[in-house]
């Protein structure tokens, strides 16, 4: 009976120690200072020291985390993106146990390619179109005249388009909307020569214009609402 006592409260001990179900300082939170103590941002480096461009990112933190980077998203514990070069600010989401919020940012640099981004084509090609033509920029096989479909796994990874623009005309504008015309996701673009324009896809546009998985299959819709321009790419880099 002795040893079955034992075992059980060994039990009891391990689950106890669960940082998923521990009761945390401060009723179930902890403070800012205290997130930042258990969490790290780091920029792998090149051989000359300088930043590359990998920013890797994990919490200890008993907490749920949300990392933006670089205008993507990632619920875990744990994050890793390579970037192109420039100067970024990574923002933790943290949620407590009891629900409370907290917020962390942390500014870093990429100066050099320690990891090459690789180029996903789409589309290649030429075209110009003018203003208020819907069709030629329609992410379509059945209803547009240049764009493929847009698959799930391009829709829902949330990746970053990058359409180039070859030539633009002056004040050529544009806008981000879905096929159906049901909604404007960003408009008054200023789109000009020699241009690379990106383009984040969201949840939103994700559950609104894929064809599967729940989608409503309104597909995503460039349109130029002033002026002309000529594209000859689409594509993601990861």
């Amino acid at each position: 009976m002795k040893k079955i006592f034992l075992f059980f409260a060994a039990v009891c001990a391990l689950v106890a120690c669960d940082p998923v179900e521990e009761d945390i300082s401060n009723g179930g939170h902890i403070t800012v200072d205290e997130l930042k103590a258990k969490t790290t941002v780091t920029v792998d480096k090149a051989d000359n020291g300088q930043n590359g461009n990998v920013i890797t990112c994990s919490t200890s933190a008993p907490v749920n985390a949300k990392w933006e980077i670089g205008g993507k998203e990632f619920v875990s514990n744990f994050a890793k993106k390579k970037m192109k070069l420039g100067e970024y600010t990574v923002v933790l989401t943290a949620v407590c146990a009891d629900g409370t919020e907290l917020t962390a940012e942390y500014p870093v640099k990429c100066d050099v390619i320690t990891d090459p981004l690789t180029k996903y084509m789409i589309w290649e090609g030429e075209f110009t179109v003018g203003g208020w033509d819907a069709a030629p920029l329609r992410f379509s096989d059945s209803e547009g005249q240049n764009f493929p479909t847009l698959s799930d796994d391009i829709y829902f990874g949330l990746k970053t388009l990058v359409v180039d623009v070859k030539d633009a005309s002056d004040g050529c504008q544009a806008r981000i909307q879905n096929g159906w015309w049901s909604t404007v996701y960003a408009e008054g673009i200023s789109l000009t020569p020699g241009m690379k324009w990106e383009i984040q896809l969201t949840e939103q546009i994700a559950k609104e214009c894929a064809k599967g998985n729940g989608g409503e299959g309104r597909d995503l819709n460039l349109l130029i609402t002033n002026g002309s321009a000529t594209f000859t790419s689409v594509y993601y880099e990861e």
